[in-house]
């Protein structure tokens, strides 16, 4: 049930909402949806509990508002990388790139993980967006196959294995690990097996 309280909505506002957005994906990630809490989130900004309440009516509403935000620059990336003149190959490797890039910039992401927690619509818009985000990943791959540049595969089974890679990245890699480094070992393990040995 969603609290009566006006919520805040003006742009002074905005940046307290940026800010508590991607201190709760950063709790959410390292501690998973049911056991970071509130009171944590606020005390991570300096914050009292109430003061969230003014941004956010609970913390259903935060986590989706986490949600949609992800989904939002995973979909800025995409057409970026989109509108760049790469082969298949080239799209891929950049796009990785600039995730690595822009999560350094403006935090993590809240993957396309677990969503079980968020109400009926919610869900439905989170698992439509989310698959549409991921067909047009996939679309890197077919084309790579067509061009050339990436060996034949199952575009859709290796997104799935490129995203779950992702997501334990965000979860899991030490703060101090630089984009180059992750780069180099995504390169050993996933792009290099995708190469064509043949080229176009």
């Amino acid at each position: 049930m969603r609290s009566g309280k006006p919520i805040s909505r003006s742009v002074k506002s905005a940046g307290k909402r940026d800010a508590i957005i991607r201190t709760a994906i950063e709790i959410i990630n390292a501690k998973s949806y049911a056991q970071a809490t509130m009171t944590e989130i606020a005390k991570s900004l300096g914050l009292r509990d109430a003061s969230l309440y003014y941004y956010f009516h609970d913390k259903q509403a935060l986590v989706y508002a986490c949600h949609v935000r992800s989904l939002e620059r995973f979909e800025q990336l995409l057409r970026e990388v989109e509108q760049s003149n790469r082969d298949g190959l080239g799209k891929l490797r950049h796009f990785i790139e600039r995730m690595l890039d822009d999560s350094v910039e403006n935090g993590p992401q809240l993957y396309f993980g677990d969503h079980s927690y968020l109400d009926a619509r919610e869900r439905k818009a989170i698992d439509a967006w989310a698959a549409r985000l991921t067909e047009r990943l996939e679309c890197f791959f077919c084309q790579g196959i067509k061009d050339g540049s990436i060996v034949s595969c199952e575009p859709a089974l290796v997104v799935q294995l490129l995203l779950g890679m992702l997501i334990w990245l965000a979860k899991w890699v030490p703060r101090d690990m630089t984009v180059d480094r992750l780069m180099d070992a995504i390169r050993a393990v996933s792009l290099h097996g995708l190469e064509s040995r043949v080229k176009p």
